[in-house]
């Protein structure tokens, strides 16, 4: 191969440099070579951050999909600890049947090849009992109904106004919700049941407890009148605070 040779005259003096131009290209071709590997990596490495999130995404969409699809009941539980939501998933097609309660999963089966029957399970700091009954309606259709104690929830739920109290108030920007249990008189407050002391008054009873720094009683008096009963009142720092429908 020939190899061509460059002068480079210097000022003083004459003096001659003998360069390969191969080198010279070869050199440049390197160099472009590096650049070009550099930018590659880069590339390289931001499409796999691209691609690694985009399947994350896919797989968390893909399961929210997949759970909302098997989604068929969703109830709401008012009991003396705080109001809870239960969540049933069932998969007509596979038999699977999972039962959440506040977001936590309790039961879990997969591959039932019957597909109607019933899931039992506990609700609560008091452990309630609870039923999801699953019956076939027609063809592939299902009708999902929930069982409090043994009763239907709308039964349950019925006879709970009657024997309980519900108050919902706010103190120092907290909300609170405040249970009296009328067959036992035991207070619950945002799901935790209270240390009362209870006291005989003139025109009745008042059992007293205490939210922080806030001094609280129920007072029990008569209504006069038998269908009504004894009448139920909260008291905070000397105020009425009137009664929650639930």
């Amino acid at each position: 191969m020939m190899l061509s040779k460059i002068t480079m005259t210097l000022p003083g003096e004459t003096r001659k440099i003998e360069l390969s131009a191969l080198s010279c290209c070869y050199s440049a071709f390197l160099f472009f070579l590096l650049l070009v590997g550099l930018k590659a990596v880069l590339v390289t490495m931001a499409s796999r951050e691209e691609i690694t999130v985009y399947e994350d995404e896919v797989r968390s969409r893909y399961s929210y999909l997949e759970k909302m699809t098997d989604l068929v009941a969703v109830w709401e539980v008012a009991l003396s600890d705080g109001i809870h939501k239960i969540e049933f998933e069932h998969g007509t097609t596979s038999g699977k049947r999972v039962v959440y309660v506040d977001g936590k999963e309790e039961i879990r089966k997969e591959w039932m090849f019957k597909l109607v029957g019933k899931e039992t399970f506990t609700v609560g700091v008091a452990k309630t009992k609870a039923t999801i009954n699953i019956d076939a309606v027609s063809g592939f259709a299902y009708e999902y109904t929930l069982e409090i104690n043994g009763k239907s929830l709308k039964k349950y739920m019925e006879n709970r106004s009657k024997t309980t109290n519900t108050w919902v108030l706010s103190l120092g920007g907290t909300d609170y919700r405040i249970v009296l249990e009328k067959d036992t008189m035991d207070v619950w407050c945002n799901g935790k049941k209270m240390e009362t002391a209870g006291e005989f008054v003139e025109d009745g009873t008042e059992t007293h407890f205490s939210v922080g720094d806030h001094s609280c009683y129920i007072k029990a008096v008569s209504s006069g009148k038998r269908k009504e009963g004894i009448i139920h009142t909260l008291i905070v720092d000397d105020r009425e605070i009137p009664e929650a429908l639930e």
